[in-house]
Order: structure tokens, then sequence, then C-alpha cells
């Protein structure tokens, strides 16, 4: 199939763009690096009126290490973060996720705030940026909002994007002990289950419609009874709930001994 006929404008400054998306409003969709946006427009499934082209703005593809915050521009790629000496050493959970997403031309296009704008729930960098603690930074006509990552993810696709706004940022601390672990059928595969974990924040994903964060417990067996009897995951094609849920404890498990070792 064939994408339906759109406009297109490619706008030079956020100011720019902030102003295209607030005259079209919801016929309006933000271009990036456009892995996911693409082919929902050629199968149809999505029929903007126009695409406000944001790749190039200034500022927006930058990683910046500050005291113990990294700030890394919503158009940082996938491939840019998995080369970067600044995530490996900062931010060593998105550098241990990163090459579990899709395949290497993917990552050389799509980018870090495509796939949080998106909120997709088998996706890695929600996952790690609830387990970070991130802060998200999006902006519209009024200003500038800062959304804790706890708060900005709803429900399935789901944010707490407002019409008009753009997700130019996230912010995450430096530091501390991290894991990452996810089991595909396939590499490149979205996941069966992963889970991000940062020192007691465990976040499950493709475990139920956005991030699912538990706090360790004092051990692992009071940990694992307490995923065990509050984590519902879905069913997919290949597999049952109950089977996402057993592999969600070995997973749990390996983590733990990551980070207590």
């Amino acid at each position: 199939m064939k994408a339906p006929s759109f406009a297109y404008a490619k706008p030079r400054t956020l100011a720019e763009a902030l102003e295209l998306l607030a005259k079209h409003g919801e016929g309006a969709r933000i271009l990036a690096g456009g892995q996911s946006l693409i082919p929902t427009l050629n199968m149809r499934l999505s029929s903007p009126g126009i695409l406000v082209d944001i790749t190039g703005l200034p500022g927006l593809g930058d990683i910046q290490v500050s005291g113990k915050t990294v700030r890394v521009g919503a158009l940082v790629t996938h491939a840019a973060l998995e080369k970067s000496p600044e995530i490996r050493k900062h931010v060593p959970l998105l550098a241990q996720a990163v090459p579990h997403v899709a395949h290497a031309a993917i990552r050389n296009r799509g980018t870090l705030g495509g796939s949080l704008a998106l909120a997709d729930p088998a996706a890695e960098y929600p996952a790690c940026a609830v387990a970070l603690q991130a802060t998200l930074v999006v902006a519209g006509k009024k200003g500038e909002r800062r959304i804790r990552a706890d708060d900005f993810f709803k429900g399935l696709f789901e944010t707490d994007l407002r019409p008009g706004e753009i997700l130019t940022a996230a912010e995450f601390p430096a530091g501390g002990r991290s894991a990452f672990l996810e089991l595909t059928r396939r590499h490149g595969d979205y996941a069966i289950i992963g889970l991000a974990a940062h020192e007691s924040r465990l976040v499950f994903f493709n475990a139920g419609p956005k991030p699912v964060l538990f706090s360790a417990g004092k051990s692992l067996e009071e940990t694992r009874a307490a995923v065990a009897k509050k984590l519902d995951p879905p069913a997919d094609l290949y597999n049952s709930p109950a089977t996402k849920k057993h592999l969600a404890g070995v997973l749990l498990e390996r983590a733990w001994n990551t980070l207590t070792t």
C-alpha cells in the first residue's frame, strides 16, 4: 500500500514547528526518525493532513552532561546513544538497552524522543526512563513543561503530551547500578518480556499497557513473590500470560544477581 496524500513542512526552529502544530491541530503529525510513523502511513493506519519534519532542529540532537544530570535531545538517534562514551559512563542502563532496539538500519534513523513519545509498551526506552526516574522535557506555545517519567506514560500508546506539544529532551540522573535484560524469539524482535532495573527500581516492559514498576524487597524471594502476585502480562501470538510471568521471574533473578554482586 501507499501512504495517503499529505502536506509537508520542515521548520527551521522549534518556534516555527510549534506554530505549525498550533495552526493545523489534530491534522498535524511530527516526523522525527519516522521508524514508527512511516510504516503506519504506508499501511494507512495514519492519515495526517501535514507532516511537520523536526529533523535538524537546533539543540534537539545533543547529549550534554551537567553535574549529575545527562540531558539527551529528542532527536538523538539510537545509534548515537550506542556510540556515546557519555552514555556508557553516566547512564549505563541506556547503553545496555540500545543494542536490543530493532536492527542497525532502524537504530541509524530512529530517535530517543520518537520512542518515548510513541509509548509502545514493548519498547525499551520507556521502561528505562521510569527505572531511572528521568524527567521528560516538552515544549508548547505556552512554554516548557517538565514531567516525571512515572507520570508521562499513561497507557497503551498514551502519554501526557498535550496537543501542540513536542518532546524536546529527556534528563537522566548520572550513576548508579543498573541491569537491562529482555527475552526475544530472535534478536531485533519485540521482547516477549523485558526488565530495566536501576538500584531498587524494577520496571518490566511488554508486561502491560505501560511500564510496570516494582520496588525491590529485602530479598529475592520477597521480590519474586510480589512480582508473581501483581504482574499481569497480556498474552501475545506465541506466549500465554503464565509463560510471560514465569519469564519475568527468570529475568528478575538474573537482574538481582547482577545488581547485588
